[in-house]
């Protein structure tokens, strides 16, 4: 499908773009700032345009401004304009992006670039504060809906001080994520049909070479497939792009992929993909086994309060990190003792992916104000996997979650919002703020699962 929306081209076949944009044109008429997040070359840009010229300021400027571009003692005076003579080489006044945005649409890529002395200002200009030019005296007051993108953990750049919590709750006031390409596989082969034509519209792409395109991973999203459809539409011969015409990173990734699904025991995950069979409850340890037990709990205590991360557990615990990584892989033999799998080790992001079979009610009211219960089909602690979501409830823009874990004392509470939805109901939801002690409580719980089935975890 090539959707012409206003000032913008989509071109996409998969049901989560479908939903992104319906929620871009919901989200267009509103007037508060909105944060885009997702990976390089996923086409945050091409969103933020779509947010502009489908709201009411689509006949007033649309400024776009690359945050990590500008040179670090530009972006003040660029953003906010300066007057004569503020600094060497000053030899007028200029205005700054926001004034040349005035009613219309400033758009920040790679806003956590920032510095934050400009993120102080930023957010002045944001709550309505009027500014001065750099070196002015004469306040200015602007009108100017702010988009902002990111490739970027901002909210784990929150948590490690280098960017303002009040000024990322102010981006944010809606948030729109962009799927890489390798989670919408049903694209690739559409975008690439798409930009061969714009190379040359009589060239075709044959079975052979589409496949090895589906099966790659596009670490460079929709950017990087443009490149190599430009490259080859090129160096094709007949109008006709075979694989020896397709970059060589590309074969080798087929040809890697081919030999892992050949070995036994493979297995390919993604999250909130079918619920995993539950491993057997480990048994009662023996006698005396109380005080390692205990510590075993201090232990995924310490890891849950710091997200995994070994370091900060250890030093909470007031051990070395090599004790702490000994004292790990001493439980992870015992679990391995009880099962027999070894499964192998979870790095800190893969840990927020680790699912859980977990079939609870879940009580879901939107921020529309519907209500209903659903049925978990796993968890973990990222996000939620429910059954039979009701197809009205499903373009909310957030829900408020409230379940059961079983062993925990308190029912999990946690905003969410949705990150695919299926025809039959089936949606992947993802937690957005989740009171503390429903946070480390879960976290505690999948820990604890990760060890049973055999997993420790790193760093």
């Amino acid at each position: 499908m090539i959707l012409e929306l206003p000032g913008v081209q989509a071109v996409f076949r998969s049901d989560s773009m479908r939903r992104l944009l319906a929620m871009v044109e919901r989200v267009a008429h509103h007037n508060a700032a909105v944060l885009i997040i997702g990976e390089t070359g996923t086409g945050k840009e091409l969103i933020a345009r779509a947010l502009h010229f489908n709201s009411l300021r689509c006949d007033e400027p649309w400024v776009d401004v690359n945050c990590g571009a500008l040179p670090e003692h530009l972006v003040e005076s660029e953003l906010f304009g300066y007057e004569k003579g503020a600094f060497s080489g000053a030899e007028g006044s200029k205005p700054g992006f926001f004034e040349l945005a005035h009613k219309g649409t400033l758009f920040l890529d790679e806003v956590g670039e920032l510095e934050p002395k400009l993120q102080v200002k930023l957010l002045r200009v944001l709550d309505g504060v009027p500014y001065y030019r750099l070196g002015g005296t004469k306040k200015v007051t602007v009108d100017v809906r702010l988009v902002a993108a990111t490739n970027q953990e901002l909210d784990q750049s929150v948590r490690d001080g280098r960017f303002r919590g009040d000024l990322y709750h102010r981006l944010s006031q809606f948030q729109l994520r962009v799927p890489p390409l390798r989670e919408r596989k049903e694209d690739v082969a559409i975008l690439a049909e798409h930009f061969l034509r714009i190379t040359d519209p009589h060239t075709r792409i044959s079975p052979a070479a589409m496949a090895m395109l589906e099966a790659y991973r596009w670490p460079g999203n929709v950017r990087e497939l443009r490149n190599v459809m430009m490259r080859a539409g090129a160096l094709c011969t007949g109008h006709i792009v075979e694989p020896a015409d397709l970059p060589p990173e590309i074969a080798s990734f087929e040809v890697a992929l081919s030999r892992a699904a050949a070995m036994p025991g493979s297995m390919s995950s993604s999250v909130f993909s079918a619920p995993r069979p539950q491993q057997p409850p480990t048994p009662a340890s023996p006698a005396g086994g109380g005080l390692r037990e205990l510590r075993r709990q201090r232990i995924l205590e310490a890891l849950a309060r710091h997200g995994g991360h070994q370091g900060l557990a250890a030093d909470e615990l007031g051990i070395s990190r090599r004790t702490l990584s000994r004292q790990l892989k001493t439980m992870r033999e015992e679990s391995q003792q009880q099962n027999s799998d070894s499964l192998g080790l979870l790095s800190q992001r893969q840990q927020s992916y680790f699912r859980i079979t977990l079939t609870v009610p879940v009580r879901v009211r939107t921020s529309e104000g519907m209500e209903f219960t659903a049925t978990s089909a796993n968890v973990s602690t990222g996000g939620i996997q429910l059954l039979d979501v009701p197809f009205e409830a499903q373009n909310a823009l957030m829900f408020h979650l409230e379940f059961q874990v079983p062993g925990l004392e308190t029912p999990v509470q946690t905003d969410a919002e949705i990150a695919w939805c299926s025809r039959e109901g089936h949606a992947g939801i993802k937690f957005l703020q989740m009171n503390e002690q429903s946070a480390n409580a879960l976290k505690r719980w999948i820990l604890q699962k990760q060890l049973e089935e055999g997993w420790t975890t790193l760093k």
